[in-house]
């Protein structure tokens, strides 16, 4: 019962973070060399992780849908398979869980390293909103650059995919193409863009959220750290399912 009480406290925290964050970063002067930089760290240097895993994803789900099935029918269709299941899960998915663990352990450790040496008093005290300079930064750059991130992921994962369907397989540069232009719509593709927009904002919130509350010197430091990360991936499990349904609805 303490551990549901805590827990719906840290929602109501969380929830109280995002409402000063829209109230005080809005107002000018706007903060836009900070989100240029933040979109940076948090796009730009997540690319690495996000084209490498994509890359390599493609590829065994193209030898999974390659050889799960006794007949022919698994390698005709892997194009079909492996675009369908990167655009409207795995590419956002994977990007979510490793670029959004990434973003929500470097923003904890960063704030929170400002919070122990009281940095974040002194913004106050200067008559500056804390959430202007550090918060809002931080989500506005995550919820332009998951997106980007997730549609990189999907081509990079689909070509992943191809590399094994003309080295292992012997399918054609054409047939394979054609088969994901076939099987891969304009609303699986958006749809997963769609998903990383809320992705991006989780992972940037709790990154925030937990940056501020630490307490204790390094050691909570890392303790916040540890749990922004353990947060962020259970968040975005449970909005990947809230927004797929909400998706098959509409």
């Amino acid at each position: 019962m303490k551990k549901l009480i805590k827990f719906m406290k840290q929602v109501g925290e969380v929830g109280y973070l995002w409402l000063d964050t829209i109230r005080f970063g809005f107002r000018r002067p706007y903060e836009f060399k900070a989100v240029l930089d933040q979109m940076e760290e948090i796009g730009v240097r997540s690319l690495g992780i996000v084209v490498i895993s994509s890359f390599f994803v493609g590829m065994v789900m193209a030898i999974q849908v390659a050889y799960s099935e006794a007949n022919f029918a698994g390698r005709v269709m892997v194009g079909m398979g492996v675009g369908v299941a990167i655009t409207k899960e795995f590419g956002p998915l994977l990007t979510a869980l490793l670029a959004g663990s990434r973003v929500a352990a470097g923003i904890t450790s960063v704030i929170g390293s400002m919070q122990v040496t009281e940095q974040v008093d002194a913004i106050r005290l200067l008559g500056a909103s804390p959430e202007k300079k550090l918060v809002f930064p931080r989500i506005t750059a995550a919820i332009i650059m998951f997106p980007l991130l997730t549609a990189i992921a999907d081509f990079v994962g689909i070509g992943g995919g191809l590399v094994v369907s003309m080295v292992d397989i012997k399918m054609g540069f054409t047939t394979y193409i054609s088969q994901v232009e076939r099987a891969v719509t304009l609303s699986d593709f958006f749809g997963g863009i769609f998903k990383s927009v809320f992705f991006g904002f989780f992972a940037a919130l709790i990154g925030c959220y937990f940056g501020m509350k630490v307490e204790g010197g390094a050691e909570g430091v890392g303790k916040a750290t540890t749990q922004s990360v353990v947060a962020t991936s259970v968040s975005v499990m449970i909005a990947d399912y809230f927004i797929t349904k909400l998706l098959i609805l509409f």
